[in-house]
């Protein structure tokens, strides 16, 4: 019987695959027919309406209104997947921005100012900032234009162009009104933004020079200090599932994690409803002791404290003060962001193949390395302190 049944389970898995692919070719051919069309024959854009004007403005305004910080924008999307539980991208989007702003705010927290200097503590936020907001200033849109098309029982996706929304989501979104998957949706949102900071952050020169270029962020590469973490209640105790970015530069590869952690959050209910609930009652601030209040404090301990370990597996030794983990909007301020270029990067059909299932999955295990990442940057600040504490003694010595 059990073998049967794992045999079942393969059978159905190979089924949703091929469906899959099958919407994918067809996905392909509508596109490359609209293609083909608009190519043969040029036509002018036909004038907007005193209404999808009104939209667009209103639009526009909702956007700017909530993309002032990473605070912000998290919020917005865990509000509109709390609306729209059919997008749920939005939850996707809500997690891995929680994340990018414990990233922001590690920059001022408890290690890594005794490691980067202010000037690379600036750079890694601008980095952080600058991709969050593209994505949601890209992104946010189209879920406001999907809401407003639920509202009006028809689809206006045919204003996603006078909003600089690349092709490829027009199709994507018209393609899930008439045909709803929402792994084929999410997949689509996930390829999209990755392609959208392709070439507007990550392949900029300054950012590979200040940032991807910089021994710092290989070393943070290679000693795995950047994890995504998804944390839920089980019980009393918080839990953490997630999986760890290697290969950033690697557009194929953020694609494919991507997809990997939407089927971690969504492939088991049972921990979805627990993520949820535990999103829902605690707002994100971007300090890490949202999640870990055991360990981490967003206000910084003063005590005299000796140079040495505070932790050890993510317990606090006895008598050790919690590990320094601000707030986001209290250590960095709002960034005015110069406006985005408005190139569509679907340029070639056989892009839509980034729509496919992933090649590898994922078992969500991470709270071990995430463990051993916290000891290793305790114990690289605490060597840098140590060496310059003894250079401060050789100079008053002399």
């Amino acid at each position: 019987m059990p073998l049967y049944h794992g045999r079942e389970v393969s059978l159905i898995s190979w089924k949703h695959r091929k469906q899959h692919n099958q919407m994918i070719q067809e996905m392909k051919k509508s596109i490359k027919e609209n293609k083909v069309k608009e190519s043969l024959v040029p036509t002018s854009p036909s004038p907007l309406s005193h209404d999808e004007k009104d939209i667009i403005t209103y639009i526009s305004h909702k956007t700017n209104q909530y993309n002032k910080d990473n605070v912000t924008r998290t919020a917005a999307y865990l509000k509109f997947y709390q609306e729209y539980p059919e997008i749920e991208w939005a939850l996707l989007a809500h997690l891995v921005s929680r994340n990018s702003g414990w990233n922001m705010t590690d920059l001022k927290g408890e290690c890594l100012p005794h490691l980067l200097s202010e000037q690379e503590q600036v750079d890694f936020f601008m980095f952080l900032e600058r991709g969050n907001w593209l994505i949601f200033q890209d992104a946010y849109p189209q879920l406001l234009l999907y809401e407003e098309s639920k509202k009006q029982h028809k689809p206006l996706f045919h204003l996603l162009p006078a909003m600089n929304i690349s092709s490829f989501m027009e199709a994507s979104w018209y393609f899930f009104w008439y045909r709803p998957s929402k792994t084929m949706l999410t997949y689509a949102l996930i390829t999209n933004e990755q392609h959208y900071i392709e070439d507007r952050l990550v392949q900029s020169q300054q950012i590979q020079k200040n940032v991807l270029g910089t021994i710092e962020f290989k070393l943070q590469d290679l000693l795995s200090l950047n994890h995504i973490l998804i944390p839920y209640q089980k019980g009393t105790e918080i839990m953490i599932i997630g999986e760890t970015v290697h290969h950033f530069a690697s557009i194929l590869k953020r694609i494919e994690l991507g997809k990997r952690l939407y089927h971690l959050l969504f492939n088991d209910k049972r921990r979805l409803k627990n993520v949820l609930a535990w999103t829902s009652q605690h707002p994100h601030t971007g300090s890490r002791m949202d999640y870990w209040p055991h360990l981490f404090h967003h206000t910084k301990d003063t005590s005299s404290y000796p140079l040495r370990l505070k932790t050890y597996q993510c317990q606090l030794k006895p008598r050790a003060p919690l590990l320094y983990s601000p707030k986001l909007q209290e250590v960095w301020d709002e960034i005015r962001h110069q406006k985005a270029s408005n190139d569509d990067w679907f340029d070639d059909w056989d892009k839509v193949d980034f729509l496919s299932k992933p090649n590898t999955s994922t078992s969500g295990k991470i709270k071990a390395a995430y463990c051993e990442t916290i000891t290793k940057l305790e114990l690289a600040a605490l060597m840098k302190k140590t060496f310059l504490g003894r250079e401060e003694d050789k100079k008053s010595a002399n």
